[in-house]
C-alpha cells in the first residue's frame, strides 16, 4: 500500500501545518526519541509509524510507502546505513530518507549511504525538525508562502524515558558481551543526551572511550547500572 495515495494525503500543507499530508515512518529503538518525532508530527499535520529494528521496518515497507522515513544509524539488529543505501537505491524510491543520531560522527556516513539529510539529537525544536524534512520534500509537497517560525520546544512523556532506561538496566544485569555494550553505549548516549541528563551522558561517555580503545569496562558497569537504578526509583507524576 502506498501511503501517498490514501485520502489522509490528498490534503495540501499549510503554514502551520506544513507537513501535513505526509506519513513518516520512524526506525528508531528508543521509546524517548520515537515520543519526541511524535508529537513534532502531529503538531505538523503529518501522521506516524514507527519501528523499532531494521527487521520491523523491511517488513513495513513491504506493505507501506511512506513519504518519509526517518532511521536511527545504531539498531539492534544492525546498522541504520544499510537501510539507508537500500531505500536510496530502491525504485520506486521513498521520497525523503533521513538519518539519525546521538553520535555526530555518523552524520557522514549517512549522507554517504544516499540521505537526504539528517537529524542530530538531541532534537525538541519542532521549527528545526519541520525545516529538516521540508529541505528533502519536493518543491510540490512543501506550503506555499511565507511560514511562521515558532520556537516551541517539544517535552516528550517522561514515562518514555524510563521505559528505555529500564530497558537499559535489564541488559546489563544480564552479564553483557562487547556487542551488547557497544549497543549500550551507543543507545544510551542518544538516549541521556536527548533528556539532558548531565551525570548519565558523562558516565555513558565513560563506557564508550573505553569500548572504543577495545576494553571491556568491568569497573564502569556497576556505576552505570547504579545511575540507572536511581532513575527507575525515582516517582513519576502522572
Amino acid at each position: 500500500m502506498d501511503d501517498t495515495t490514501a485520502p489522509f494525503l490528498t490534503k495540501a500543507p499549510t503554514a502551520r501545518r506544513p507537513l501535513l499530508g505526509l506519513t513518516i515512518l520512524v526506525v528508531e529503538d528508543s521509546r524517548f526519541a520515537c515520543e519526541t518525532i511524535r508529537l513534532m508530527c502531529l503538531r505538523s499535520g503529518a501522521r506516524v509509524r514507527r519501528a523499532d529494528s531494521l527487521k520491523s521496518a523491511r517488513r513495513h515497507l513491504k506493505v507501506y510507502r511512506p513519504s518519509a522515513v526517518v532511521i536511527d544509524m545504531g539498531l539492534p539488529d544492525g546498522s541504520g546505513v544499510d537501510l539507508i543505501e537500500e531505500l536510496t537505491q530502491a525504485m520506486p524510491r521513498i521520497g525523503a530518507v533521513i538519518g539519525l543520531s546521538g553520535d555526530p560522527g555518523t552524520e557522514d556516513r549517512a549522507l554517504a549511504a544516499g540521505a537526504d539529510g539528517f537529524i542530530s539529537k538531541p532534537f525538541d525544536s519542532l521549527a528545526a525538525f519541520q525545516q529538516v524534512i521540508l529541505d528533502t520534500l519536493p518543491e510540490d509537497r512543501r506550503p506555499s508562502g511565507p511560514r511562521p517560525i515558532t520556537d516551541d520546544v517539544i517535552h516528550p512523556d517522561p514515562l518514555a524515558y524510563r521505559d528505555d532506561i529500564n530497558h537499559i538496566a535489564n541488559l546489563l544485569d544480564d552479564n553483557p558481551d562487547e556487542p551488547t555494550l557497544d549497543y549500550v553505549a551507543q543507545f544510551l548516549g542518544g538516549v541521556a543526551r536527548s533528556a539532558k541528563d548531565g551525570d548519565l551522558v558523562r558516565a555513558v561517555d565513560q563506557l564508550a572511550r573505553a569500548r572504543s580503545r577495545g576494553d571491556m569496562p568491568h569497573g564502569t558497569i556497576p556505576r552505570l547500572s547504579a545511575l540507572l537504578q536511581e532513575r527507575l526509583d525515582q516517582k513519576i507524576a502522572i
